[in-house]
């Protein structure tokens, strides 16, 4: 209890400083002033910078090659910025459970029958105190290469995000680097019980682990043999599974690599803490953090709060929390206060996939941000697919109004297919209008998955990953980011014409979004009066108008690959009188390219622009004034 005193003592001073901030109204306006939409490039990290192309079924680290910090030269670093990134989210970082022998480092091996690929899942954490030893040129010096790369990321005005994951870890969790009075997960566990508060797994007692039966064809290492290799992990008595199986043998399905954080919740569901009072809802994390600083709390939670604020410690400007509705969302609100009493400006960014509990782990469990996948990203890849209407879209952002801007928004992402992908739509550019509306319907960041700007189509076969999603597991080359690499140059020396114009797109938009004042300011969808007003105009087409005080944009896509259209787009009524706009032509520029010049003619209350849109075209116009 000594070192959470001090802990709590230590940030005293912290709160009474940040009250003091929030009571002065210029400060608060003047940090509104500077708010600009963020744009998060996921990049994984032993994947960016490999130019081995041999990209052998379940190859080895020397057979395919992997990439390292130092990829991220000062070049590479240059171009993103240049691309229109402000935050890097480096996947995979955290040192996961991995194939290597690396012991001559001090690091225990891994047995393959508990790790996904050669390569081993980043999403089975087997120390929080240190870094995949196989992102390091000298791994004994593994930590000091990763804070090179983060100061190198500050210098180039990024910022740097990675993956913390506490609803489960490794199942050979070792934490050989654990800073002073830090005690490894499970070194206090009562293993004769299977659930008890301060535990921070469940336990099976007396019975002991299997390992699972490998269905469709898949064996350890592509059944290769390897002296660990032998369908046996020892582990007595067996601890729950990640995703909460309570099965002494998981199934090839679960993941099975990992075992389950205990926070405090019993094995009936029923919480063995203190629960935040529904006025919590809508204070803010100040208030939080002093809720619980003197609550006694599951010992998981103090764990998983010390690995947080020492990766701040190292420079790390946020993080993106792993399947977070699978841990109560108290911990979150103790967690995330925490964090912001150490950098108020902290991104925290969750996966979150019920959108019931969207609210719940936004004002209750203090995230900035959460995925916006079930709603706006599976509309959009239902309307890339053919069979989706983009009336949709506008009851998607309807339904959602109220956080709009904790939505962060994505067409790829290491979970889901690629674009380009045959399982997919086979063809990158088909994401083009999809883009430009993520990217600009509403005030939250967007983010970009490493190759998405190029077209890459995630088909090789690369072990224990499959085609369509670029894997995680193995190691591998990623063909399309290679040719953008240009064996390191990278300069895009050796993109197709087609790869080439796509990230070109990119960059103007993206580039676009993070300077626009009126993608920070309202909202308002035109598609319905002008389904209604514009003969022609259908449901493969969307517009809709962002402004604020000194911007006004009118945004229209066509999602159709292979039709075009000509029509006159409406500026309804409602949206001529909050632009204060009298009858009289004024000229738009084109945002994206500039390419033509346009007139919005305004008369009898109606603001009117004739235009062509080309299969997949979409105009950003600007009102000049």
């Amino acid at each position: 209890m000594a070192r959470r005193t001090v802990f709590f003592l230590a940030l005293a001073v912290m709160v009474a400083c940040q009250q003091r901030k929030k009571e002065k109204p210029e400060m608060q306006t003047e940090l509104r002033k500077k708010e600009r939409k963020e744009v998060v490039y996921q990049v994984f990290t032993r994947l960016f910078g490999n130019t081995n192309t041999t990209n052998k079924p379940w190859g080895t680290i020397e057979e395919n090659g992997v990439g390292k910090f130092a990829d991220f030269d000062d070049t590479a670093l240059s171009e993103l910025k240049e691309l229109g990134i402000t935050y890097i989210w480096y996947t995979g970082v955290p040192h996961h459970a991995v194939i290597k022998d690396y012991t001559e480092y001090g690091i225990t091996n891994d047995d393959p029958d508990v790790v996904k690929g050669r390569a081993g899942s980043p999403y089975a954490v087997k120390d929080y105190y240190n870094v995949n030893p196989d992102l390091a040129v000298d791994p004994a010096n593994r930590l000091e290469e990763f804070k090179a790369l983060v100061a190198r990321t500050h210098a180039h005005g990024m910022k740097v995000l990675i993956d913390i994951v506490p609803n489960h870890v490794a199942r050979s969790y070792v934490g050989l680097n654990n800073p002073s009075g830090v005690n490894d997960f499970g070194t206090s566990d009562d293993t004769s019980m299977e659930y008890a508060r301060d535990n921070n797994f469940y336990y099976i007692p007396e019975v002991a682990f299997k390992v699972p039966e490998w269905q469709e064809g898949y064996l350890p290492l592509g059944g290769e043999k390897h002296p660990l290799s032998n369908f046996k992990f020892e582990e007595i008595p067996a601890k729950w599974t990640g995703n909460g199986s309570r099965l002494p043998q998981p199934n090839f399905h679960d993941w099975y690599e990992t075992v389950k954080i205990n926070y405090g919740i019993r094995p009936d569901g029923t919480k063995d803490f203190e629960e935040l009072p529904e006025a919590y809802t809508h204070k803010d994390y100040l208030a939080h953090f002093e809720f619980w600083k003197d609550k006694a709390l599951p010992d998981s939670w103090y764990k998983f709060r010390d690995i947080a604020l020492y990766w701040l410690e190292l420079g790390v400007d946020g993080f993106r929390f792993d399947m977070a509705e699978m841990v109560p969302v108290e911990f979150w609100s103790f967690m995330n206060s925490s964090i912001k009493m150490k950098n108020p400006d902290a991104f925290l960014l969750a996966e979150v996939y019920n959108p019931r509990l969207y609210r719940e782990y936004i004002h209750r469990g203090k995230m900035d941000y959460l995925y916006d996948k079930v709603e706006l990203y599976d509309s959009l890849k239902h309307i890339m697919k053919g069979y989706g209407w983009t009336d949709h879209i506008h009851t998607v952002q309807s339904g959602l109004q109220d956080i709009e801007h904790n939505m962060l928004h994505f067409l790829e992402n290491h979970d889901e297919q690629r674009i380009a992908s045959p399982e997919f739509v086979g063809n990158a550019a088909i994401g083009k209008p999809a883009m430009v509306v993520s990217a600009t319907i509403s005030t939250s960041p967007t983010m970009l998955y490493f190759g998405q700007e190029v077209g890459e189509d995630g088909s090789e076969d690369a072990g224990f990953g499959k085609p369509s999603r670029t894997s995680i597991f193995d190691y591998i080359g990623v063909p399309a980011h290679q040719r953008w690499m240009n064996d390191k140059k990278f300069d895009g020396g050796q993109l197709t014409e087609a790869e080439n114009s796509l990230r070109d797109f990119y960059k103007r938009l993206l580039n676009f979004t993070i300077n626009s004042s009126a993608l920070m300011g309202n909202y308002q969808e035109i598609h319905y009066y002008n389904k209604e007003h514009t003969p022609s105009y259908d449901h493969r087409v969307f517009a809709f108008a962002r402004w604020d005080s000194s911007e006004k944009l009118v945004i229209i896509s066509n999602f159709d690959s292979d039709k075009s259209y000509e029509f006159e787009v409406k500026l309804p009524p409602d949206v001529v009188e909050k632009w204060q706009l009298t009858a009289g032509e004024y000229k738009l520029e084109e945002q994206l390219y500039g390419s033509a010049t346009y007139t919005l003619i305004v008369e009898e209350g109606v603001g009117k622009i004739e235009l062509s849109l080309a299969p997949l075209q979409s105009y950003i116009f600007k009102v000049k004034s």
